[in-house]
């Protein structure tokens, strides 16, 4: 099964929770941290996150999370397939979870990523706000190396 999945930067994590709760007919978040929630609904299905973490409030980022390797594949070709650059990320540790995942970004500048969720993690990782990644690299989060300026330009 895929499920969008939108994440949303908040400069008040804690009002946020509030609305979005209120939003999603009063169901509590999956994952709650200091800096960042999630809701994993499955009426409509999606992975929303929000977090507080210093970035320009507004959508972060949007993408499509899968269950098994072979819907990773298929995102991934989609992905190619829409003729944009792609950087691909294996284990990396991003938004208290390590996945594996793929990243591109939209003709208006919109960052997308597919990714397959392996386990949960204690930290958040590295932010795009911290550090962008390296080119090739595989331990950031949250925007392709390849994008990077696009990326920044529409922040």
């Amino acid at each position: 099964m895929k499920r969008m999945h939108i994440h949303v930067a908040v400069e008040n994590l804690a009002d946020s929770v509030r609305f979005y709760s209120a939003m999603f007919g009063n169901v509590e978040p999956t994952v709650t941290k200091s800096d960042y929630c999630k809701w994993e609904l499955i009426d409509p299905p999606v992975n929303f996150a929000i977090s507080q973490r210093g970035a320009k409030p507004g959508v972060d980022h949007i993408g499509i999370q899968v269950e098994t390797d072979e819907e990773l594949a298929e995102m991934n070709a989609r992905f190619a397939a829409a003729a944009l650059p792609v950087q691909h990320q294996s284990g990396t540790t991003c938004c208290y979870a390590k996945s594996d995942k793929a990243w591109t970004v939209d003709p208006q500048g919109v960052a997308w990523e597919t990714f397959r969720t392996l386990e949960s993690a204690p930290v958040y990782g590295q932010s795009h706000i911290e550090a962008l990644p390296v080119s090739g690299s595989t331990a950031a989060c949250c925007v392709p190396s390849e994008t990077a300026i696009s990326f920044r330009s529409r922040q």
